[in-house]
């Protein structure tokens, strides 16, 4: 950190009380907010498919457009959090999405797919802008401040997953199901709003080193791999696990509770990685942790060994929990300042978003051209190796300049 860019908590010690405590329940509501309005979707496609009288082709796109807005969006929120400060920028994010949420819940596929587009841009920001916040605020914590980031949105991931068609097969409809985000998104506004007073842009800061531009660090790139690989994993196992099981004989209602056993298995290990990491000189002993979880997840599903799907799913979740924690730890851990830390979130969550969002289509083409599942099963080892490669390099103790 330099002179010029001063956290707001120095200390060592983290004193639990009046203006910390309430930045650190803000940022765990925002944390929730990043997710929910997303994992509610899938559950009730068939509500909206039905409903609305749309393709299949659009439903599906409805899961693809926040990931192509996160990769459109995510470079330029830090140059907004540098002209107008880390907490105004993630304040009007917050509203927002709001506005995205209510937007989406008017029943008409115009307002749905454009409330669709609004939502991914509003989340694109606190993707980004979070850790470098926590970098800058709680410089001695990061970990364990990205520990309560990264266990609330998987946590509230889960709880909209969970609640999404219960609500909408009652009689609030789909509709009702994708607003149910909103009243979490309102409390974070109103929680959030003392932070406002702290607000700073970027300082001005004259440096004499010369500073090599971001994408010509090996660093960054290892970073970039390591996040966009891991969220193909996830957003590819969550679009098509329930598919493959259904292929192997798995009973329907059994094989979509794959996915929630897998997303609730995220929750202990985006907790622990998170502080574990920060202690670590270098993450490669976490990196082989995930990677063999990976491996043997995987392979169980692929050789279709059904009588053991919920452990493979456990394993599953455990590393996908792992991954994404050590992921998002990166852009503090190999980074210096807080807007260094941004610069390189927007960048590798820019990249990482659009190879994720080719997961999925991918996947789904194999299974089309081979007839079956075992060419794209296969394939999630290998993804698995990449990812192993990416996040083996960014483990290494440097900074990407």
């Amino acid at each position: 950190m330099t002179t010029n860019e001063q956290s707001t908590y120095p200390s060592k010690k983290i004193n639990w009380k009046g203006t910390t405590l309430l930045l650190v329940i803000g940022v765990i509501f925002l944390a929730s907010t990043l997710r929910m309005p997303l994992t509610v979707v899938g559950p009730i496609i068939s509500f909206i498919r039905e409903d609305l009288g749309i393709s299949n082709v659009l439903a599906g796109f409805l899961t693809t457009i926040p990931l192509l807005a996160f990769a459109i969006v995510s470079p330029f929120a830090p140059v907004v959090a540098r002209k107008l400060g880390l907490e105004l920028t993630l304040f009007l994010s917050t509203i927002l999405l709001a506005g995205g949420i209510v937007l989406r819940s008017f029943g008409t596929t115009g307002l749905l797919v454009f409330g669709t587009m609004i939502i991914g841009v509003a989340i694109s920001f606190g993707n980004v802008l979070i850790p470098g916040l926590l970098k800058l605020k709680f410089p001695y914590h990061v970990g364990l401040l990205m520990a309560f980031f990264t266990m609330s949105m998987n946590l509230t991931a889960g709880i909209g997953a969970g609640i999404s068609y219960p609500i909408a097969n009652a009689v609030l409809g789909w509709q009702g199901a994708l607003a149910i985000a909103l009243a979490l998104v309102i409390l974070t506004i109103v929680i959030w709003l003392p932070q406002l007073k702290f607000n700073k842009p970027e300082p001005t800061v004259v440096s004499t080193k010369a500073r090599i531009p971001l994408w010509k660090s090996p660093v960054t790139w290892a970073v970039t791999g390591a996040m966009g690989l891991q969220s193909l994993l996830f957003y590819t196992t969550a679009a098509w696990i329930p598919e493959i099981y259904i292929a192997q004989g798995v009973a329907a209602d059994r094989a979509g509770w794959m996915f929630s056993i897998m997303q609730i298995s995220q929750v202990p290990m985006a907790l622990v990685v998170p502080i574990i990491a920060s202690k670590m000189t270098s993450q490669r002993p976490l990196v082989l942790m995930f990677t063999a979880f990976y491996i043997i997840g995987f392979t169980g599903v692929v050789m279709e060994w059904t009588s053991l799907a919920v452990l493979w799913m456990i394993l599953l979740g455990l590393a996908g929990g792992a991954s994404f924690a050590l992921a998002m730890m990166f852009f503090t851990l190999r980074t210096r300042t807080a807007f260094e830390a941004a610069d390189l979130s927007g960048f590798a969550q820019s990249l990482g978003y659009l190879l994720a969002a080719v997961g999925p289509i991918l996947f789904g083409y194999l299974h089309d051209l081979f007839g079956g599942w075992d060419i794209a099963g296969w394939l999630f080892v290998a993804v698995t190796a990449l990812l192993f490669f990416c996040s083996f390099r960014a483990s290494k103790n440097e900074y990407i300049n």
